[in-house]
């Protein structure tokens, strides 16, 4: 599969005159007509659901590319016209910021208000163009590397410890556990002690989980497909899809959640001066940071990650624990996992990156064109105009048959282990970017994106060092995943 060709190997024209990128199917109309953004609308979120939609239209057009509307719209948004791309070889125009821009557009087609980010575009909403994008991004950069001591011995005492055994208590007193809502309360203290060496009890700060979770609330809603599980879609529709929401709702929230980032970060808002940011800019965006990206994003990632562990059983849970206690024995300290025994867990890796393949934490991409360009699907090559917004749903392109094979659509553990392994890698998107890639100031992928692997593989090696197996019943959510663990296997002996 080739991957859409970077800026130095495109060929740029005159201002005005069509950009063409490696070329060599003849260039056609994109096929679609958008119609009804209500009907549009209705049918995503209720009538058929995500994967149906964009599947019938596939079908439909006989194109990966095509035109559609995307919800919410129309009153949310001035336009829910898209141009779709649905396969390996179109999406990832999506990150060439030389032909798109990411201005606005980190929920696509509707822009929560400022007001939900202290009156302020933060940096997840700015394209690279913007000075103050490469301000916030050095920002993040020297928080995360600053405190990468801090981040395995954080998460062991908030997950290996405060997690597992809150699991154990729950299965002893009620025989289930609540995985998603340990996880919620946990992951935040978590961030917390790893970000600023300060969760939020150090500063009496309760309830901030919950707190975030109404604020994240009022910028996902109108997206999310089946909201609630009680009310009928007639309801849901007008009450969340139609017209924003009201940001006052979640004022009080965001001032506790200001005020706890304004204290645990101070040293990081001090050093705000250095990259020329306010210390109000720099909080609002570490807040913006701390509970929509990593916060929301581990909300959303780490139920799939158990989801998919749990329903692959003992098979897999058998290989997980060998070689976690292998490593662990090896290269770790007095038992406990190290980075040196991270590395040597292979299955452990291609386990998370398998599941990022399947389920990325943010599963939309968008941007507008910034000129005429020609975009390729594997079947053909069409004309983009300038202004045209770009959109991609990530679980399409990196399930494509043609580059992971038949099996694409199945959760395949050691998919990435060797050297074949190691190539599908560049397929890898979840982070606004290739895997093989690095974050820089001057692109948009995710400056958390190591620390997002390096934390999601703790996960899994902490949990099978912890317990032989789980089981676990799963379901559907808004956001995702639902997962109740049902019961576990106590390791009697953690090293091999």
């Amino acid at each position: 599969m080739a991957s859409y060709p970077p800026p130095s190997s495109t060929t740029r024209a005159d201002a005005g005159e069509t950009e063409t990128l490696r070329r060599t199917e003849p260039v056609k109309e994109i096929p679609g007509i958008c119609g009804s953004p209500f009907i549009d609308r209705l049918q995503y979120f209720y009538f058929k659901g995500e994967e149906s939609f964009f599947q019938s239209k596939i079908d439909l057009y006989g194109s990966t590319v095509f035109r559609t509307n995307m919800p919410p719209g129309p009153f949310m948004a001035s336009d829910s016209r898209v141009i779709a791309v649905l396969d390996a070889k179109s999406f990832p125009v999506l990150f060439n910021t030389s032909v798109i821009e990411k201005k606005d557009v980190l929920t696509g087609t509707y822009m929560p208000t400022t007001k939900l980010t202290g009156g302020r575009r933060v940096c997840a909403y700015l394209d690279p163009s913007e000075p103050t994008h490469a301000k916030v991004k050095e920002l993040f950069f020297t928080l995360l590397a600053s405190r990468k001591e801090a981040i395995i011995p954080s998460f062991r005492s908030a997950f290996a410890a405060r997690l597992f055994a809150a699991v154990d208590s729950k299965l002893a007193s009620a025989g289930r556990a609540d995985f998603n809502a340990l996880n919620d309360e946990v992951c935040f203290d978590f961030l917390g002690e790893a970000f600023f060496g300060a969760p939020p009890s150090k500063f009496g700060a309760a309830g901030l989980p919950a707190k975030a979770g109404i604020w994240l609330s009022l910028q996902l809603a109108p997206l999310a497909c089946n909201v609630s599980k009680y009310l009928p879609w007639f309801v849901e529709d007008p009450l969340l899809h139609t017209f924003p929401l009201p940001s006052f709702v979640a004022k009080p929230a965001y001032k506790a959640l200001y005020a706890y980032f304004e204290s645990a970060g101070a040293a990081v808002l001090e050093g705000a001066k250095k990259v020329g940011l306010s210390r109000e800019e720099a909080c609002h965006n570490l807040l913006f940071m701390g509970c929509f990206n990593a916060h929301g994003g581990f909300k959303i990632f780490f139920p799939a990650l158990m989801k998919y562990l749990a329903v692959s059983g003992n098979g897999l849970h058998d290989r997980l624990t060998a070689e976690v206690r292998t490593a662990v024995s090896a290269d770790g300290d007095n038992g406990l996992v190290t980075v040196a025994a991270l590395e040597k867990m292979e299955l452990v890796k291609s386990v998370v990156y398998e599941v990022l393949r399947l389920e990325p934490p943010v599963k939309y991409q968008y941007g507008h064109a910034r000129k005429d360009f020609v975009i390729e699907s594997h079947d053909a090559a069409f004309q983009v105009r300038k202004g045209e917004m770009i959109f991609g749903y990530q679980p399409f392109a990196t399930r494509d048959k043609r580059v992971f094979g038949a099996n694409a659509d199945k959760f395949v553990p050691d998919r990435f282990i060797g050297e074949h392994g190691a190539k599908l890698l560049s397929n890898v998107w979840w982070s606004n970017g290739p895997e093989t890639e690095n974050p820089t100031v001057s692109n948009k992928q995710c400056p958390g994106k190591n620390f997002v692997v390096l934390i999601a593989r703790l996960l899994v090696a902490e949990l099978f060092l912890y317990y032989d197996t789980f089981t676990a019943d799963v379901s559907k959510s808004a956001l995702g995943a639902q997962v109740i663990i049902t019961s576990v296997s106590k390791a009697k002996n953690k090293l091999a």
